[in-house]
């Protein structure tokens, strides 16, 4: 699968629906259409290929050294991350001080919007080609299907958690009706997510996305699935959904197709720095895929702050803690039994090299160890290591939280959060995490997964989307590590002393769409 973006070229040319013979053929334009863009079956895998490049995924994956992917937009609006150039880059300025608008994080919002609604585009029209194709078998129209509803899906999930209300659109465009959609309400957007998933479970391969050449598989989708079905048991609350979620989570652990990456007997074959270093293990369930050849990863260059390219021992010239854990996040794990928070697990702080005959060491804050590439930054200049989006881990915490809410503190529930806790603290007898996990109310035991969640998935950049969905904000203190007190997030005051309105829990549409679409309506307190 790493040949993917190679693909991406073809599916434009094939898209535009011209050859260079066809350039000098004349046709009827009425006769010309999508349904011209498929007919061999390269013309389908191509049209299903593009979207693993395009749109929500490559949120993920599509870090410059100044700022991080366009996911971690949402951590800088929780006021718990940093970035060293936010001088420059100033989503993470105006999101730290609660002061974005329509137009001065335009260009930001713009890209979110435009390229979600490309692969949405791409999808559509995936969708509908790939059934009329002719030469391929029903197996392999079924399995790109189900890949073109997965990611449709996947980007309406993006857009609906940072927008809201947003227009919905399931055809390929043929003309220039329709063209400007007003919002959907977001209960039919998530009606369309979970057909579109269902859709893409039917049809899809039940193996793990590893084992699979990297492609979705049916456990990637029941995985997105689930998070969407948790995201939705939260305000207002649908508590049939945590059963739902709780379902979709237990039929993936159930299935025995993955499980957590088991620690190696040094630190530096513990499961943490293994999955910095490998792409292909099964506690992946879905991941962004790079080729040093094709696309590099920037990820290494923000695994550094921004004095260590001044050191002249790495080859990129330019580095940046683009997505730095402030001090109230890491307040949040106890420094001592939890292996994550040890020096080169999750972060560093030091630095140790030797320059004209001379040891010099090196400290900076909290920076992502989880990020480093030693290859790329001291020999090639160039990562391949893939970015997870998401893990198996977080198929534990989705389902102790949604079987919690659902049935209350069963062994179940503690079991499957005991497993991620018991994976840090690996000191710690695992009888004796389970028995603290038992004793707690059904409040207390959520709260802890919440806790958890955030010491597991810091680089998945999950935060802002758990403080959305749980309307609760995490509150930390550097003399309580470990723990953390969960407020209204309404009404609360942020590391950086502004306090959050209720038109915070969703961004703004720009200006410019606004006034490309005079069907638009503004979310409110943004008008």
């Amino acid at each position: 699968m790493k040949n993917i973006s190679k693909i991406f070229i073809l599916f434009i040319l094939l898209s535009i629906g011209y050859s260079c013979s066809d350039f000098l053929q004349e046709s009827p334009k009425s006769d010309l259409g999508w349904k011209d863009n498929f007919t061999a079956p390269s013309h389908a895998f191509a049209s299903v290929n593009v979207l693993y490049r395009t749109g929500a995924p490559s949120f993920f994956g599509n870090s410059g050294v100044y700022m991080g992917p366009w996911s971690s937009y949402a951590g800088f609006m929780s006021g718990l991350f940093d970035n060293e150039y936010k001088g420059q880059e100033v989503i993470c300025d105006y999101s730290q001080k609660l002061s974005i608008d329509p137009v001065n994080i335009a260009n930001q919002l713009d890209n979110v919007w435009r390229e979600s609604y490309k692969a949405i585009g791409y999808a559509n029209l995936a969708i509908q080609g790939v059934p009329a194709t002719p030469d391929m078998t029903e197996a392999q129209k079924n399995s790109l299907l189900g890949e073109a509803h997965f990611f449709r899906a996947f980007n309406y999930f993006f857009l609906v958690k940072f927008f809201g209300d947003i227009p919905m659109t399931t055809e390929p465009y043929t003309s220039l009706e329709n063209l400007y959609l007003s919002r959907t309400p977001s209960a039919q957007i998530y009606e369309l997510i979970v057909n579109d998933l269902k859709t893409a479970i039917s049809n899809l391969p039940d193996k793990a996305f590893t084992e699979n050449g990297h492609r979705i598989s049916k456990t990637a989708a029941e995985t997105i699935l689930a998070d969407v079905y948790l995201t939705m048991s939260g305000y207002p609350v649908q508590s049939n959904n945590y059963a739902n979620a709780a379902a979709t989570a237990k039929s993936i652990i159930n299935g025995g197709k993955h499980r957590l990456i088991p620690h190696g007997v040094t630190p530096e074959t513990s499961a943490y720095n293994v999955m910095r270093t490998t792409d292909n293990d099964i506690e992946y369930m879905y991941t962004y895929e790079f080729d040093p050849s094709i696309a590099a990863n920037a990820m290494p260059q923000i695994s550094l702050p921004n004095k260590a390219a001044t050191w002249g021992i790495f080859k990129y010239s330019i580095t940046n803690n683009a997505y730095r854990p402030i001090q109230e996040y890491l307040n949040v794990y106890d420094s001592i039994p939890d292996l994550r928070m040890h020096e080169r697990q999750f972060f560093h702080t030091k630095y140790t090299y030797t320059k004209d005959g001379k040891t010099i060491n090196e400290t900076f804050p909290q920076s992502p160890w989880f990020w480093f590439d030693e290859v790329a930054l001291l020999t090639s200049g160039r990562s391949g290591r893939d970015v997870a989006i998401y893990r198996y881990a977080e198929v534990l915490l989705i389902a102790a939280e949604a079987i919690a809410q659902a049935e209350g503190v069963t062994a179940e529930a503690v079991k499957y959060l005991a497993d991620v806790r018991a994976r840090a603290y690996k000191d710690t007898q695992r009888a004796t995490i389970e028995s603290s996990l038992s004793s707690l109310s059904k409040e207390a035991f959520i709260e802890q997964v919440w806790i958890e969640r955030m010491r597991e998935l810091p680089f998945e950049m999950r935060t802002w989307s758990d403080i959305q969905r749980t309307r609760k904000y995490p509150k930390t203190s550097i003399t309580s590590k470990g723990t953390a007190t969960f407020v209204n997030v309404v009404g609360t005051v942020n590391p950086w002393g502004q306090t959050f309105q209720e038109k915070h829990l969703l961004y703004p549409i720009s200006n410019n769409e606004m006034q490309r679409n005079p069907s638009l309506v503004q979310n409110p307190g943004y008008e």
